[in-house]
């Protein structure tokens, strides 16, 4: 018998065509990205859902959380996986918040399309049925959330977007994909050693987390203003292994003593330092004065995780615990 996977569309480039102005639009619904594939009655038993009708742009934190409650409900009704198809350009936050809120085996698959359906060569349908081989694969089972793209498999806490337009775009810095797709085979080359969830935070909680790179010559002077905007939580993207200008020290430990300030690199990708510089503004300066170290997780990233912890209402010392986790 073939699997029952739940494709549950969200818009995107992969359902843009044209509409009565200029440029594409999300228009196609999740039954019409299905129905346009037919090899993928052959692999699973498919039932789509259109959840959203948008540019990835503008899905929010609340959406990400409604679209996790939705997949597992999907799956506790009998789907032995989930796809969910969405613009790419935020494919990466999406996989990671599924990553987070939707807990056991069965496999949540993002995908999308960087050509949307009216070029030539569009990656869509490409895309959208490696990604129902992959969620109704037993061997995908346990690995949490997932992105398929260009017939590779990546993680959800390692993949980023690192270009603009090419197919080839989703990278995992350091790691590299988890596997690949070779004539509707998954081949999968390592698994995660662990998997880490929360519970999902009530839909009405609406506290935010900014997020600051910081680049050369920077003064620190948008520091007093995510006070003033009310943020409950920052993200400071920092220099290399975890370095701000020290004239900014100041400033962040004075918000460290009032909300949850995390420390990430910029670069994107390895862990943050933790005992290497002892310099005003490095790393062991910084989490000695009370900032929360990152661990190998990006600012992107970073920021989701807090948010969903404070919308959770958790304390300082479980956020702490819950961003030492990642380390492994």
């Amino acid at each position: 018998m073939r699997p029952k996977v739940a494709v549950l569309s969200l818009g995107g480039t992969i359902s843009s065509v044209r509409g009565s102005g200029p440029g594409v639009v999300p228009r196609l619904t999740g039954r019409e990205l299905v129905e346009s594939v037919p090899q993928i009655a052959e692999v699973a038993e498919v039932e789509a859902e259109s959840l959203r009708q948008m540019p990835s742009s503008d899905l929010t934190i609340e959406d990400l959380v409604g679209v996790a409650g939705e997949a597992r409900r999907r799956i506790a009704g009998g789907a032995a996986g989930v796809v969910i198809t969405q613009g790419t350009d935020s494919i990466e936050e999406t996989a990671f918040a599924m990553d987070l809120l939707v807990e056991g085996d069965a496999p949540v698959v993002i995908t999308g399309a960087m050509r949307n359906p009216t070029l030539p060569g569009a990656d869509g349908p490409a895309n959208l049925l490696g990604a129902v081989h992959v969620a109704a694969s037993d061997a995908a089972r346990g690995l949490g959330a997932l992105v398929v793209m260009n017939d590779e498999i990546h993680a959800a806490r390692f993949v980023r977007k690192t270009h603009t337009q090419s197919p080839a775009t989703f990278r995992s810095p350091v790691v590299g994909p988890l596997g690949w797709l070779s004539e509707g085979v998954v081949r999968l080359a390592w698994r995660i050693p662990a998997r880490h969830t929360v519970e999902p935070p009530p839909l009405d909680a609406g506290q935010q987390v900014a997020l600051l790179k910081l680049a050369v010559g920077d003064d620190g002077r948008l520091l007093p203003a995510v006070r003033e905007a009310g943020y409950a939580g920052l993200v400071i993207e920092a220099f290399g292994g975890g370095h701000v200008p020290s004239r900014m020290v100041g400033e962040l430990q004075r918000l460290a003593a009032e909300m949850p300030v995390v420390l990430t690199s910029r670069t994107g990708s390895g862990d943050v330092l933790r005992n290497t510089y002892g310099f005003s503004g490095s790393e062991m300066d910084l989490l000695s004065r009370g900032l929360i170290w990152g661990g190998v997780l990006d600012g992107l990233k970073a920021r989701l995780l807090l948010t969903i912890l404070l919308r959770r209402g958790e304390g300082r010392e479980e956020i702490e615990a819950a961003f030492g986790e990642w380390y492994i």
